[in-house]
């Protein structure tokens, strides 16, 4: 989790705990890793990571363990928002690009790991026409066998990658990164489907969509067969939280 010296506002739901902090809170705490060269796993957690990690073992691990938590999902702002708990939502592409700017001014080098070859390099295109001055130390698919994944790391290492955005889709990406997060030694994040976004492959939800917290409703609409997906994680996880309720009052007493 995010140091206590820069910021000490966590909560606790469940077996997760998340920083509430503003999304240039959480880019200050990103840089300091960065600059001090220091490993750090970066996760935009939503209600349906949680419960899929209530039955992956190796996601759980990877959630728990993060250096930087960001609540993303609109149902887990509105279930913390409801202890009174002074919560901001932070979209990880939202806050993965606001990363890649920084990266291009500050001269950091950027990797990028996941999606199918031609997506991945169009992403990689028209970010730099977007961000001149980005350095990109490593592009890679995450089409491969699982042998290969030490050379890989090898390669993103010897690149000297300083950010590593990773588009393989959850539980996976958390896990990878947990997995190679001491040996990399650098800020990772997973990124879900972002690498489709910036190569122009899929459009974003328009800002109504966003502003309102429906992001997620426009994405099912686009594409109906993440219902499966989603349903019943959601109300699920509004479930737990009632059920619940007393318990994440006491663990949050000083919130």
């Amino acid at each position: 989790m995010i140091r206590e010296e820069e910021v000490n506002k966590r909560f606790k739901i469940f077996d997760y705990e998340l920083d509430l902090i503003t999304k240039e809170e959480g880019l200050s705490c990103a840089e300091s890793y960065i600059e001090e060269k220091k490993s750090a796993q970066v996760v935009t957690l939503n209600p349906e990571m949680i419960m899929m990690g209530e039955k992956n073992s190796d996601l759980k691990t990877s959630l728990q363990k993060a250096d930087i938590v960001l609540p993303d999902g609109a149902g887990l702002v509105m279930a913390v928002k409801s202890f009174g708990a002074d919560v901001h939502r932070i979209p990880g592409i939202e806050f993965s690009e606001d990363l890649i700017s920084m990266a291009a001014e500050q001269g950091w080098k950027v990797g990028f790991w996941g999606a199918k070859e031609d997506v991945v390099l169009k992403a990689v295109e028209n970010l730099k026409n977007k961000y001149p001055k980005l350095i990109v130390s490593y592009v890679r698919s995450g089409y491969y066998n699982e042998e290969e994944e030490p050379a890989i790391v090898d390669d993103i290492k010897t690149a000297g990658t300083q950010i590593l955005f990773v588009a393989m889709g959850v539980p996976k990406q958390e896990i990878v990164i947990r997995k190679y997060k001491e040996n990399l030694g650098c800020l990772m994040i997973g990124v879900g489907g972002s690498f489709d976004v910036w190569s122009g492959r899929v459009m974003r939800a328009p800002k109504i969509f966003r502003s309102l917290g429906c992001e997620w409703l426009y994405r099912l609409l686009k594409e109906p067969k993440r219902f499966s997906r989603m349903f019943p994680s959601l109300p699920l996880f509004v479930f737990r939280v009632i059920l619940n309720s007393n318990k994440i009052k006491k663990e949050n007493r000083n919130v």
